[in-house]
C-alpha cells in the first residue's frame, strides 16, 4: 500500500532507519540513524547521523529503507543494504567525548539507484534548525518528541519507527554540564540512541513571556544519545543508552532522563567533515 505523506510529523516518520550492528565478536546491537541534510551555499550533503558508541568496533551494519513508487512510500515494502567493515564509513566527531557520528549518504543513495532500488525518505533540513533567538525565546520546560527504535520495537510489518513524547528537562539554551547537550524526561529504552529529537508543537504554543500564539512549531533541537541510571549502589550515573540485544543488567535501573546532544554538534561535525572531503 502507498500513503499520503502530508503533516510534518508522517515527514519525519521517513527520516530515520533502523539501524542493526554485530561486532567481530558476534556481539549484536539495534539503534536508530537519521538523515540530516547539510546546505553550504549552493551545496547541499546529505548525512545519515547516529551515535559514536553506536557503530565503533563494528564490523557489519544492516540499514533498513521503505521503497518509494511515483513519488510516495510502500508502507510494508522494504530494503534492506549490508554494509561490511561498517566502522569504516563514520566520522567520529573531533571532541571524544561528544557521542556523535555521521556517514555520507550519497555512495549509499547511488548504490542502491545503480542497483535499480528507489527508496522513500526525508532529510532534517537545515531550515529547521532554531536560530539563536529562537533559542532565547524557549522556556526551560517544553513539549519534545524522539522518533526511533526503542528496545528494537518498530512497526515490522508497515516498517515504521516509533513516535514518543517528553520534555525537556533543563533548558536547550544552556549547555548542560558545560557540553552541547541537555536532558529530557522521557522513556528512554535501548535502541533509542541515535533518534532526532524534536520541538513540537501542534494547534497552539505558550511563548516564555505568557502569550499563547496558534499555529504549529517544530524545530530540530539534536539527537537522543544516553540515559541515566540508578546502580545499586544508589549513585545515579550518565551512561550510552544500550545497543545490545538482550536483557540489562536488574542492579540498573533507568530514571527517565535522556541526554539529548544538540544539533549544533551535528553541524559542526559535518562541517568539520566537509572540509577533509572536500
Amino acid at each position: 500500500m502507498t500513503m499520503e505523506v502530508r503533516s510534518p510529523m508522517e515527514q519525519m516518520l521517513f527520516t530515520t532507519s533502523r539501524l542493526v550492528t554485530e561486532k567481530a565478536s558476534g556481539e549484536g546491537g539495534v539503534g536508530t540513524s537519521f538523515l540530516f541534510n547539510y546546505v553550504s551555499g549552493q551545496d547541499s550533503y546529505p548525512f545519515l547521523v547516529t551515535n559514536r558508541h553506536m557503530v565503533e568496533g563494528t564490523a557489519k551494519g544492516r540499514l533498513t529503507f521503505t521503497k518509494a513508487a511515483n513519488g510516495k512510500p510502500l508502507i510494508g515494502t522494504g530494503h534492506v543494504l549490508d554494509i561490511e567493515d561498517f566502522q569504516r564509513i563514520w566520522y567520529g566527531h573531533p571532541d571524544p567525548e561528544l557521542d556523535v557520528a555521521v556517514a555520507p549518504f550519497a555512495p549509499i543513495l547511488r548504490h542502491m539507484s545503480d542497483d535499480g532500488t528507489s527508496i522513500f525518505f526525508r532529510a532534517v533540513g537545515g531550515d529547521m534548525l532554531p536560530s539563536v533567538d529562537v533559542l532565547k525565546e524557549l522556556d526551560a520546560l517544553e513539549e519534545v518528541v524522539f522518533i526511533g527504535y526503542p528496545s528494537g520495537i518498530w512497526d515490522s510489518r508497515n516498517l515504521l519507527p516509533i513516535i514518543r513524547k517528553g520534555t525537556t528537562a533543563t533548558p536547550v539554551v544552556v549547555d548542560f554540564q558545560g557540553k552541547p547537550q541537555f536532558l529530557v524526561d522521557a522513556s528512554v529504552f535501548p535502541g533509542s540512541s541515535g533518534s532526532p529529537v524534536f520541538l513540537y508543537n501542534v494547534g497552539t504554543y505558550r511563548r516564555k513571556r505568557g502569550d499563547v500564539v496558534v499555529g504549529n512549531r517544530i524545530f530540530f533541537l539534536g539527537i537522543m544519545a544516553s540515559v541515566f541510571y540508578r546502580e545499586d549502589t544508589n549513585e545515579i550515573r550518565a551512561r550510552p543508552s544500550p545497543t545490545t540485544r538482550g536483557a540489562l543488567a536488574v542492579s540498573r535501573q533507568m530514571i527517565d532522563l535522556g541526554v539529548v546532544y544538540k544539533a549544533s554538534a551535528i553541524t559542526e561535525l559535518i562541517e568539520s567533515v566537509v572540509r577533509e572531503r572536500g
